[in-house]
């Protein structure tokens, strides 16, 4: 854009939390807002903004200093330094835009981050929520800040609207076991604590993927809720924006290595296994993981981060040689949009199903905490696109069960009606965000109001 462009257009500043499962979606939001005449700032700490990928262009990028101290800070004191800094350099920042002639009309701000609402409106700017989880989770979460859920857990099933009835180790793990979460359960409930306050609120899901719970949510508040997903880069989607860099890649993935492996396979015959970039699971779980896989038969790729890799079982790595491949990161999309994979065994983070439903990828779901549990019961019991792995007495994952639930999603009795309801949820992802969608049509009203204001 020249000069006399940027004034004409609005202009946006994202504000995530600055992680890798944040930043991301924002970013993939943000794309589709500049593809429609809007100009994007992304507003992060200069930690994060050292792994945004180059290939981002489309999108400027504005540092804070994080503070001393900030690396290995975490929960409270993390989420204060954040908000300590953006305080004090937004001010600054919307104001400097402003006499460039290029004002700073919105902020589009992390839901977790709800402190940000307020400031905005400080700012004369329109104030706009981003929830990065599904909504079916943000529902439970309404439920429980308006003590409409008790915790714990009273009874054998929660009954949510807009939502199947949950048992307890169906809900987020927050909700469940509250006590063993005790700092992190007031800043997930946070994201509801002002909810009236903001001008919009945009979730990152689609319509026919959530589509009762969905409306349900938009009926609990005076507040303009919108669909704005999926959020996965559109090369893989609706090939209509030429920006297609993911965002930002905590880990340096090796792509090439894998992408070479994979081409040497037979289609539909590789499972791919990963457990995002938080996962911290126990020596003993990963060994029954590994003899689990390597168990199949099947050829495989398993995402095991570097932190991670001494759990493996000693010689393992040689055992598989051949038949699997152990990385220590990947790009994610590259390898679930491969040919050759057949199954994605995922601890059921949101953003890497939303990845597995828009590329049609059958999953074996293997959550560890949060909302993974929640998202796992809708992969398995309401849109039927994959199994949830079951667990022992002691919570854990047994070889012999995940080596059964994959061979179920690979070759059983289910395979053909679960390929068919992910190419289904596929097709809708694609038609979700494709020119006249729910979700571009949804994208193109928040643009508007931008526009105007």
């Amino acid at each position: 854009m020249d000069d006399a462009d940027l004034r004409k257009s609005g202009h946006v500043l994202v504000l995530p939390l600055p992680v890798q499962g944040h930043i991301n979606p924002i970013l993939q939001f943000s794309k589709r807002l500049v593809s429609k005449g809007i100009k994007v700032t992304l507003f992060t700490t200069i930690l994060a903004s050292k792994s945004v990928q180059p290939g981002v262009s489309s999108i400027s990028v504005e540092t804070f200093s994080e503070g001393e101290g900030f690396e290995s800070s975490s929960g409270d004191d993390f989420m204060k330094k954040i908000e300590i800094a953006v305080c004090k350099k937004l001010p600054d920042f919307v104001q400097k835009q402003e006499r460039l002639g290029c004002p700073v009309k919105c902020v589009v701000c992390d839901s977790i981050m709800p402190w940000a609402l307020p400031l905005a409106k400080e700012l004369g700017l329109i104030g706009a929520s981003f929830y990065t989880q599904s909504s079916a989770v943000s529902a439970i979460y309404y439920q429980v800040n308006k003590g409409l859920i008790g915790m714990p857990v009273d009874g054998p099933t929660t009954l949510v609207p807009g939502l199947p009835l949950l048992e307890p180790d169906e809900l987020p793990s927050f909700v469940y076991k509250p006590d063993v979460y005790p700092a992190i359960l007031p800043l997930v409930l946070s994201r509801f604590s002002n909810v009236d306050e903001a001008d919009w609120l945009l979730f990152n899901t689609y319509d026919k993927l959530e589509e009762q719970v969905v409306n349900w949510m938009a009926k609990q508040s005076q507040t303009r809720m919108i669909t704005i997903g999926p959020t996965v880069p559109s090369s893989y989607l609706d090939k209509r924006l030429e920006d297609n860099a993911y965002g930002l890649h905590l880990f340096t993935p090796d792509s090439d290595t894998c992408t070479k492996w994979l081409d040497t396979k037979e289609g539909a015959s590789v499972v791919y296994m990963s457990f995002g970039s938080l996962a911290n699971l126990g020596e003993e779980q990963m060994e029954e993981i590994a003899w689990g896989i390597r168990n199949t038969n099947y050829n495989f790729i398993w995402v095991v981060r570097a932190t991670e890799e001494t759990k493996l079982p000693k010689n393992f790595v040689q055992e598989i040689s051949g038949k699997g491949l152990v990385t220590g990161w990947c790009q994610q999309l590259e390898v679930l949009a491969h040919k050759a994979v057949g199954c994605f065994v995922t601890h059921c983070g949101w953003n890497s199903i939303l990845e597995a439903l828009s590329l049609g990828v059958p999953m074996v779901a293997v959550p560890q905490w949060t909302d993974q549990p929640t998202n796992a019961k809708f992969v398995e019991d309401i849109w039927k696109v994959g199994v949830r792995a079951k667990t022992d007495e002691k919570g854990m994952v047994t070889r012999d069960k995940l080596e059964e639930s994959i061979k179920l999603v690979m070759e059983g009795e289910r395979r053909e009606e679960i390929n068919k309801n992910a190419i289904r949820l596929k097709e809708l992802a694609l038609e979700a965000v494709d020119e006249g969608g729910s979700s571009d049509k949804n994208i193109d009203e928040f643009v508007s109001k931008i526009l105007c204001t």
